[in-house]
């Protein structure tokens, strides 16, 4: 059995093309479960975030796994499948696993060190876990990816600061803006990142927090923790003009904030400027707005620069976490590999003992003299006979899933023998801690 990663991220495709490849939430079953009806995929894990889609699925034939989740993903979003390939990678075995686990610690986020990431891939694991589309191998797979992204947290500092997506927005503000002890802000939205954004500018001097939300209950309650006004969602623009950043990341499905929207909130506030940040995907803000006097928007890919100066300081901490990583994968890899290895062993065992007590029946049955204590000296000879000969092969088998041959000797047994690995026997197997 093969893990394999098909995606794409903030490093290999613009935010154009992540939002029309983005899965939705609350209509993640539907694709979890057309994931794993496709022919070879197993399992099935569905990761969607502003910065990456990705999905993990295990496979016997890598090959064909990866194609069919790529056109998956094309024929899924309605995207042309040459325009979305050049965007997608792929990884698969351990440098699948590898990908992994340094996705769930961070080291591939737009900030290294962010915390957003972990609790992103929780939140998909669940709803794979409650739409059972995964299974045996991908529930220990991403169980070992959070406790790998633990011991890197605690191992290491390289989540020493409050660096986030929110805190680079919050530094690009200041560098446009400077002084924020006289600017008001807008957070639309009430999620984690606009919490945190909350906390950031609030700590970087903001004078005040609005917070607006579908939800006004949960406008409210952020809106108390930082003592700031709550806004009704629907008077959004009545009170747009008061805000001199403002902040968006919301689960909207299109633009809640166009150009005219924000042409006549610059009128009212006679020209004085204003500093949009989407770090929603979809976006909600139109690009457009960034074309008026006085108007400045950026999007999460705008944030990469002030990205870029805090993954300096954390180079030597991300090495650090490299090389956990590296120790973690071997422990992993075994266990997987395990997994071929010990049903296929049992399988040739029973294939084998089946042979010798079909031949014995038969003997036994012609053997007119046979006595019951030489019934009992020749199930002992030829079980003795059976164990020898299985004893350099089953070594052999042990050792080639060790050493990362397992798939070459497994293949080549159930060739052979015409073997059926019984799947139960993988079940009990555990993954040592």
């Amino acid at each position: 059995m093969n893990i394999i990663v098909v995606g794409l991220s903030h490093k290999t495709a613009p935010v154009e093309i992540r939002e029309k490849v983005a899965f939705s939430p609350n209509q993640i079953e539907k694709p979890l479960r057309e994931l794993v009806a496709l022919d070879d995929i197993i399992e099935g894990v569905i990761v969607s975030t502003c910065n990456r889609v990705e999905i993990y699925a295990t496979t016997r034939d890598i090959a064909g796994g990866i194609a069919r989740i790529k056109r998956f993903m094309a024929e899924y979003h309605h995207i042309p499948f040459e325009t979305l390939e050049t965007h997608l990678y792929n990884y698969h075995s351990e440098a699948a696993i590898r990908h992994v686990f340094r996705v769930a610690s961070s080291l591939d986020s737009m900030v290294v060190g962010e915390p957003q990431i972990l609790g992103q891939i929780k939140t998909s694991y669940g709803y794979a876990a409650e739409y059972r589309s995964s299974g045996i191998i991908l529930n220990r797979f991403l169980h070992k990816a959070f406790s790998v992204a633990k011991r890197v947290r605690t191992e290491t500092r390289i989540a020493s600061s409050a660096v986030s997506v929110a805190f680079a927005a919050v530094e690009l503000a200041k560098k446009i803006l400077g002084d924020l002890s006289d600017k008001t802000v807008m957070l639309i939205g009430a999620g984690e990142m606009c919490e945190l954004a909350a906390k950031h500018f609030l700590n970087s001097g903001a004078k005040g927090v609005m917070v607006t939300n579908r939800t006004f209950e949960r406008a409210e309650r952020l809106a108390e923790d930082f003592g700031g006004e709550a806004i009704a969602f629907e008077e959004m623009f009545s009170h747009l003009h008061r805000a001199d950043i403002v902040l968006s990341s919301t689960g909207a499905p299109h633009v809640i904030i166009g150009p005219k929207d924000v042409d006549e909130v610059i009128r009212r506030r006679r020209f004085k400027p204003m500093f949009f940040i989407d770090i929603a995907v979809p976006r909600d803000i139109d690009p457009k707005v960034d074309n008026l006097e006085n108007a400045y928007l950026f999007t999460v890919d705008n944030l990469q620069e002030t990205v870029q100066a805090n993954l300096a300081q954390r180079n030597k901490e991300a090495e650090k976490a490299e090389e956990i990583i590296n120790q973690e994968i071997g422990q992993f890899h075994k266990w997987l590999s395990s997994l071929e290895v010990t049903p296929t062993i049992v399988a040739l065992r029973t294939h084998f003992d089946e042979i010798r007590r079909a031949e014995l029946g038969r003997t036994a049955a012609t053997w007119k003299e046979l006595t019951p204590e030489d019934e009992k000296r020749l199930e002992a000879l030829t079980s003795a006979i059976m164990n020898k000969l299985l004893h350099t092969p089953t070594l052999a088998l042990k050792k080639a899933g060790q050493g990362g041959r397992v798939n070459l000797y497994v293949d080549a047994l159930r060739q052979l023998f015409d073997l059926e690995a019984a799947p139960e026997e993988a079940e009990e197997l555990e993954l040592e801690e």
